[in-house]
């Protein structure tokens, strides 16, 4: 066995009526690719802070580091020992430059009085180089695509002279392709005796890069494991307490036709897109991000119109010009970044929920019917199982399972016949995506016309009747779930790759 980096002996964390952690041991090894896994609230977060030293833990805990024992441990300590922290919300500057994001730790712990520019892009290029990485140096980070930004912080992490690399659900936004050239880096930097800690809700990906596992379950430690001892049964009962049954959805096919695409194009979005959904239908549309799978979604509900070809809704050819336009005809919408695009994270979740029917609930006099929105709120939170202690709590603090659930139920109060929803489950552990998939299911089993617009292979396959492949802007196959594999849909993406 290799020398132990990391130690930490009975870490315990109490805030006011939570007990977040609670007596847990925690070792990683040098060199070692260590995956922690558990479900929103498990306790994931609030140790990787403590590990960081942004949390001090409870009196009685013990942190040992490289061999020094820390009586009172702090952000700076990880830093000097060489641990790198990716967090989810990447933690970057919108208004500097990919380059300056990248290089800026860097440039800041060598202590120079002046910036020199030539120095910063150099850095800049050197840790793009390690993960085979191409991004404009110049471009606001403000400016590029979500999968881009993680890079952006992946690379500003491999700056550093590290020891011990924590990333924290890195995968979400990368294609099958980058999330390749990120491993074939921990691997890397495993070979140069660093250490990742790996946080992600992707269980395929946890068994592809761990060498062990560590699983928490309501803060506390239910053990570690030898990846080679877990499957994805084994791992998710453990994860959960419970068994969570893999089924496939499936539907007799309903004659209705709810929406039909003919020939959408867009230039350097997509082109010549046509198809059907029916009622009751789960339609998926997957491929590799820039495939213009999104930009699709987003054509159909109003905010990237296509330039030519047709849209009918029910038989009906419409023009759907406007996000007002695609609510009136019935279409709701589920954006892929639900923290920027689907919700006010400072408001309720009240708030949050009937923002997209206030005009049901007006009163007479125009006014806000309080006894109406109560009742709106209370349903929803009811029917799509929503934990929050109150309406009125703010949204952000609820997990992110819950926090999608919010977005859903705005949708679903406008009583939509078509719901499109971009990555529903992104960022969400295995419990909270089957609620969630259940929830979709029972949708659809209502008669509404569901699409989803999803990178993860096993979801569209267990939940959708047919799944479309999309390649640079193009439909290039489709597959009746009940007549294909997991791995058939893959091997489509893989080849046009």
């Amino acid at each position: 066995m290799t020398e132990l980096f990391l130690s930490m002996k009975n870490i315990s964390k109490r805030y006011v009526g939570v007990q977040a952690l609670n007596a847990v041991d925690f070792e990683v090894h040098k060199g070692e690719i260590h995956c922690l896994v558990g479900e929103n609230g498990s306790g994931k977060s609030t140790l990787i802070k403590i590990i960081s030293g942004v949390v001090r833990p409870d009196d009685g805990s013990h942190i040992e580091i490289d061999g020094e024992r820390f009586r009172d441990y702090h952000a700076i300590d990880a830093i000097h020992k060489g641990i790198e922290v990716i967090y989810q919300d990447l933690s970057l500057f919108p208004n500097l430059t990919v380059a300056e994001n990248i290089a800026l730790s860097q440039t800041i712990a060598q202590g120079h009085k002046f910036i020199n520019w030539g120095e910063m892009r150099n850095i800049a290029r050197e840790a793009m180089g390690r993960i085979g990485a191409n991004l404009p140096l110049d471009e606001l980070v403000a400016d590029i695509p979500l999968a881009d930004q993680q890079l952006v912080a992946i690379c500003r992490a491999l700056t550093h002279n590290v020891r011990l690399v924590i990333m924290d659900e890195p995968t979400s936004a990368l294609t099958r392709k980058e999330v390749e050239s990120l491993f074939a880096v921990v691997k890397d930097l495993q070979s140069k005796g660093i250490a990742t800690m790996f946080v992600s809700h992707k269980l395929d990906e946890v068994f592809q890069i761990a060498e062990r596992v560590t699983i928490l379950r309501d803060g506390e430690k239910v053990g570690t494991f030898a990846s080679q001892e877990l499957g994805d049964e084994k791992l998710t009962m453990l994860m959960t307490g419970k068994k969570l049954a893999y089924t496939r959805y499936t539907v007799e096919e309903q004659e209705d036709i709810l929406l039909e695409a003919r020939g959408l194009s867009k230039p350097g979005n997509f082109r010549d897109i046509s198809f059907r959904l029916h009622a009751g239908e789960i339609l998926g549309i997957t491929g590799l991000l820039g495939s213009g799978r999104t930009e699709l979604a987003l054509s159909l509900f109003g905010l990237n119109p296509a330039e030519s070809g047709e849209v009918l809704i029910q038989g009906q050819l419409v023009k759907i010009a406007s996000v007002q336009e695609a609510v009136k005809l019935g279409i709701g919408y589920v954006p892929e970044n639900r923290l920027v695009q689907g919700l006010i994270m400072q408001q309720s979740v009240g708030k949050n929920i009937v923002v997209t029917i206030l005009q049901k609930l007006l009163n007479g006099l125009g006014l806000i019917d309080a006894d109406k929105m109560q009742d709106s709120v209370a349903r929803w939170i009811k029917e799509l199982s929503i934990k929050v202690p109150s309406a009125d709590s703010p949204v952000q603090t609820l997990s992110g399972g819950n926090q999608q659930r919010v977005v859903l139920a705005k949708w679903i109060a406008t009583e939509p016949q078509i719901l499109i929803l971009d990555g529903p489950t992104v960022g969400i552990d295995v419990a909270a995506k089957s609620a969630i998939h259940d929830t979709i299911r029972g949708l659809a089993g209502r008669g509404m016309g569901i699409i989803i617009v999803s990178d993860e292979i096993p979801e569209v396959f267990h939940n959708c009747n047919r799944v479309i492949v999309m390649h640079k802007g193009k439909f290039i196959a489709e597959f009746d779930t009940a007549q294909t594999t997991e791995d058939a849909i893959q091997d489509c993406i893989n080849r046009a790759d």
